[in-house]
């Protein structure tokens, strides 16, 4: 019999591994064929991905919490919920085909997975397809080493994509491809750069894994949340980037990822850092009449461990030398 239940691609990936630049260009290419609705899951209450996939032909957002686990119940309604507009249509009319669920950057694809197949509804209705997975070449290491998450998301991939292994020396990038392989034997792996496929030469044989300690899921250091900050009104573009450098140089280490969108002279500018690597910043086209929320710009959220937003407001403003914030 012909299975005719929805297709979901969950992707995953840690923070800042690429997820939303691969994604954007598979759907300018097509790769997930027609009917496609992408749900897009950020763990910050400022949503910021879905300003880069607001081209794509459905798009629900879901804010505030991992689907994991905070989020859970908002996924599994926003999933019934296209289901149903699905079951609803008439024979003759396009049915949606697959859904992209692109999730935060704190997520475990594998307790999503086990969230949708536990559900008495979407259990006939949806299919998961597929479970990506993005890896940072230039930090996966690092994560692996210190992130239990970053190894359970790895575990759980049916197919790894590497990314920004332009930038990653040969050796560095074998050493990471064979430790993979130790964690997740099964998957297989390709590589992107700015969503573009790019090929990967053999393996030396003569390469091993990268001796990865043994962790606990109790992090000493205590979880990584995400933090927003507005920008102070009439800032100084020139005094806020050397600000965060400042706050990256001191602080990076424990400062995973930033990204916003901030209003600059020369427009709508897409700031993101991951670690202590500031990414080339994007200038966003404005928003179409009636189409999104520009609400959230000049709103900058800073996902890491040991931060507080009155903390980063009065070390801004007094930077700026503006008066402190006014509590909220």
């Amino acid at each position: 019999m012909t299975d005719t239940r929805l297709r979901l691609t969950i992707l995953g990936g840690y923070l800042g591994s690429g997820k939303t630049t691969w994604l954007r260009h598979q759907l300018h290419v097509g790769a997930f064929g027609s009917q496609v609705h992408v749900v897009v899951n950020e763990a910050a209450e400022v949503p910021v991905d879905d300003v880069l996939l607001i081209g794509a032909e459905g798009m629900t957002l879901l804010a505030g919490g991992c689907c994991c686990c905070a989020g859970r119940d908002d996924l599994i309604a926003a999933l019934r919920g296209l289901c149903d507009a699905r079951s609803r249509l008439s024979a003759d009319q396009p049915r949606l085909q697959r859904i992209v669920l692109e999730t935060s950057g704190l997520a475990d694809p594998g307790a999503i997975v086990a969230a949708i197949q536990g559900d008495p509804v979407l259990i006939n209705h949806i299919v998961v397809d597929e479970t990506i997975v993005a890896v940072d070449a230039l930090h996966a290491l690092a994560q692996l080493a210190t992130e239990p998450l970053g190894r359970r998301q790895v575990g759980a991939a049916d197919r790894l994509v590497l990314t920004k292994t332009d930038a990653c020396e040969t050796s560095a990038l074998d050493t990471l491809r064979a430790t993979l392989a130790t964690l997740n034997g099964h998957a297989t792996m390709s590589a992107a750069v700015l969503g573009e496929p790019m090929s990967l030469p053999p393996l030396s044989s003569d390469v091993g894994p990268f001796a990865l300690p043994a962790l606990s899921d109790e992090d000493a250091r205590g979880p990584i949340q995400p933090t927003q900050v507005a920008i102070p009104d009439g800032m100084d573009w020139s005094a806020f980037t050397l600000w965060l450098s400042a706050l990256l140089h001191a602080r990076g280490e424990d400062l995973v990822r930033v990204k916003g969108v901030v209003r600059t002279p020369a427009g709508r500018l897409l700031l993101q850092t991951v670690r202590k690597v500031v990414q080339s910043p994007e200038i966003l086209p404005e928003r179409e009449d009636g189409k999104g929320d520009d609400s959230n710009d000049n709103r900058i959220v800073f996902i890491g461990r040991g931060y507080r937003p009155p903390d980063l407001a009065r070390s801004l403003n007094r930077f700026l030398g503006l008066p402190p914030p006014k509590p909220q």
